[in-house]
């Protein structure tokens, strides 16, 4: 196989197939491998939850990103279906983080106040408007922190109308097909070695989810992060139980179509299995049903786990390799795959073209600690 692309990428995830869409519309030559099928992992896993300001509380790099990739979905979500035909089923009814003591409440209202002060939209619900908002939670409730503007996405459609979109531009994606190394000298990588071939192309993306660690070792990048597993399950209600998303700190509860419920997730670290184990079940439904009792007569449909990339210090990498500089990495976005998916596709692209990058972008260097690059 002679044949050398722009940009190879690795992973069919969610932000590897965003990274195709993104150089697609600017006019590369992309080619997507992944290993199984498209959002065969952690993709398909996730509940797609818009989590922007309840899964990142403190001020700093990932809140910036996180905000400014959630206010691209409703223009994403335009251009998705008109280069794919796909719908992501963009819900933006807000979302509700439950206080369950007084000292989750305290908590929740510190929260509000540090969001608020950034121009940010957050109130705080007492037990009688949670009640009137959602009249079926539980009346043991403290109150909850209501965040609007975050909100939910199909996370299988959404990886799904990405690789679709940048085929429909010009991209070739390739499932089935494994990276087992790249190819390099002492200043570049030129290819990927695969199950089927050597592919070489100008520019590679590192973008394998909690997979990508091997790779990156090849080329003397130690990063400390390592996988968390995270095991879900859904059912269906006889009427619709909630409007907004329901978000606690031991499991949240997210309202799909057809009166669908997502229920999740444990977090299970440093392993690969995807086994779902009865405990992980059970502590989820335990506390589920102590915010939403009426879930006790949902009828079961399915459980599943996911392998989230968790990084030693909770942020992605995004960025040049400090070395080969045609080599760039977009991993570890733990539980925040799907919301930095759009921002993650636009900045590896801005990478790839030499554009300014934001200020931000610093947090999330892959050298950002040295000892981490020496393997120290």
């Amino acid at each position: 196989m002679n044949k050398s692309y722009e940009v190879i990428i690795i992973g069919g995830g969610v932000n590897g197939c965003s990274i195709a869409y993104n150089l697609a519309r600017e006019g590369k030559s992309v080619l997507l491998l992944e290993r199984e099928k498209l959002a065969g992992k952690a993709s398909s896993a996730a509940a797609g939850m818009l989590g922007a300001q309840v899964e990142v509380t403190g001020e700093g790099a990932l809140f910036d990103i996180a905000k400014e990739s959630r206010a691209m979905f409703p223009t994403l979500q335009c251009e998705l279906k008109e280069h794919s035909g796909i719908n992501i089923e963009l819900v933006q009814k807000g979302m509700l983080k439950i206080a369950r003591n007084e000292e989750e409440a305290r908590h929740l209202r510190s929260m509000i106040a540090f969001q608020q002060k950034l121009g940010e939209r957050a109130d705080w619900l007492d037990t009688e408007q949670l009640a009137e908002r959602e009249g079926q939670l539980s009346d043991d409730l403290f109150g909850a922190m209501d965040i609007p503007m975050d909100g939910h996405v199909n996370p299988e459609r959404l990886t799904q109308a990405f690789a679709k979109s940048a085929i429909n531009l010009g991209a070739e994606v390739k499932e089935y097909v494994e990276a087992y190394s790249l190819i390099k000298d002492e200043r570049a990588v030129s290819g990927v070695e695969t199950n089927i071939g050597i592919f070489y192309g100008e520019n590679i993306v590192v973008a394998a989810g909690a997979w990508s660690k091997r790779l990156l070792e090849e080329c003397d990048v130690y990063v400390p992060a390592y996988p968390v597993k995270g095991e879900c399950f859904s059912v269906f209600t006889d009427r619709p139980l909630l409007t907004s998303t329901i978000f606690t700190e031991s499991c949240y509860v997210v309202p799909k179509s057809g009166n669908r419920l997502v229920i999740g997730a444990t977090m299970i670290p440093d392993t690969f299995s995807e086994n779902v184990t009865v405990g992980g079940l059970f502590q989820l439904m335990e506390e589920a049903a102590y915010v939403l009792p009426a879930l006790k007569s949902a009828t079961f449909e399915r459980s599943w786990s996911g392998i989230r990339p968790q990084t030693g210090d909770g942020l992605p990498y995004l960025g040049h390799h400090p070395n080969y500089k045609n080599l760039i990495i977009a991993t570890g976005h733990y539980r925040n795959g799907i919301l930095l998916s759009p921002i993650t596709g636009k900045l590896v692209t801005k990478m790839i073209s030499n554009d300014p990058m934001p200020v931000y972008m610093e947090a999330f260097k892959i050298d950002r600690l040295k000892e981490y690059a020496k393997g120290e």
